[in-house]
Order: structure tokens, then C-alpha cells, then sequence
């Protein structure tokens, strides 16, 4: 990975701003603090995201370390990983970033967690255990395909072992150890 300048400042900034506000949405949204017209810009927002890094992706690939920096290649991946009203954009954003990361210009983490949503939200399982539910009843992992060598599938994309992964997840989101009143929704970039 490269600690240069990147290329692309006004990319960077952007897409910065973007995750940004996305992610102070979402927060609110796990804290149950929104009305029904709040979730619905939410959405509405993600959708703009969407559409704002199809663009980009369109005109640049993924924009990675040298093109817009970790913080904004960050960013981007949180983009790609809330596009859930669009399974193909996630699909085609998993396969770009996954170029990227065989170029040295991302990381593997970020991949194998959209690889993981992108599996989700096809409908299918998951491969490395990043994709979870927060319910009423606690954090859940969403559908694991081979839940017997997912710390082996892990530790090749440098992610901690599931157990591990589950017990900081649970303390962030549950810190009194409850998950009462807690809204299901599908946590993203939490293991």
C-alpha cells in the first residue's frame, strides 16, 4: 500500500462525507432513535451513495489507497457494503475491489466483508462470518456456509478468529450484556 498523496482529493472528500453521514444514520438507526420519514431518507441517501460510487467505480475502478486514500478507499468500501437495494452494483463492486486488493491497493479485510454482504444479499451464505443480525434476542451471525473451517477461511484474510470476532461485536453493540429494544437490522464491518 502506498502513503502518498492520493491522486483524487475531491474524490476523497466526497466520498468521505458520504460514508459519513451514512454512518451517523445507521448509528441512530441501531439506537432506535428514528421515525418512519428519518429511515426513509436513509434509505434514500444509500440509494444517492449508490449511485454516486457506480460513477466513480465507472470512471476510475475501485477507487483504492493511490487514487483517494485509506480513509476515503474506507469509505468507498462502506458505500459498496450499504448498497443493499442493489445486488448486482455489490456484486460488481466486490469483484473491482478485489482487483484492488490483488493490486496492493486495498485490503483484503474490506473484501471479504463485501464479498460476505454481497452473499447475503443474494440470499445465499456467507463464506467468513463478517455479515451479523442485531434482534431482539441478541447478535446473530447470518447464514455461514461451512461453519467448521470459518476460522481457517478467516485467518486467510486476517481476520480474528469468529469467537473472538462475535465477543467485540456483542460488547460494542449489547454493552450491559442486553439486546433489548434493539432493532433487527443486519450489522456490516462489525467482526
Amino acid at each position: 500500500m502506498t502513503t502518498d498523496e492520493p491522486q483524487r482529493l475531491d474524490l476523497a472528500r466526497e466520498l468521505i462525507a458520504r460514508a459519513t453521514e451514512s454512518a451517523a444514520h445507521r448509528a441512530e438507526r441501531v439506537r432506535d432513535q428514528l421515525d418512519a420519514v428519518q429511515l426513509g431518507q436513509g434509505r434514500h441517501t444509500d440509494h444517492a451513495n449508490t449511485k454516486v460510487l457506480r460513477r466513480i467505480l465507472a470512471e476510475h475502478d475501485w477507487p483504492g489507497h493511490r487514487l483517494v486514500g485509506p480513509d476515503a478507499a474506507r469509505a468507498a468500501w462502506s458505500i459498496a457494503l450499504h448498497s443493499d437495494d442493489d445486488p448486482a452494483f455489490q456484486r460488481a463492486a466486490t469483484t473491482l475491489l478485489g482487483r484492488a486488493v490483488q493490486a496492493d491497493d486495498a485490503l483484503v479485510q474490506h473484501w471479504a466483508h463485501l464479498h460476505d454482504r454481497a452473499l447475503v444479499t443474494s440470499g445465499r451464505d456467507q463464506e467468513y462470518g463478517t455479515q451479523l443480525l442485531l434482534c431482539a434476542d441478541g447478535i446473530e451471525l447470518c447464514p455461514l456456509r461451512a461453519p467448521e473451517s470459518v476460522d481457517a477461511r478467516r485467518a486467510t484474510v486476517g481476520l480474528p478468529p469468529i469467537a473472538v470476532a462475535l465477543k467485540a461485536v456483542r460488547r460494542r453493540y449489547t454493552p450491559d450484556g442486553s439486546a433489548d429494544k434493539a432493532p433487527t437490522i443486519v450489522l456490516a464491518g462489525a467482526t
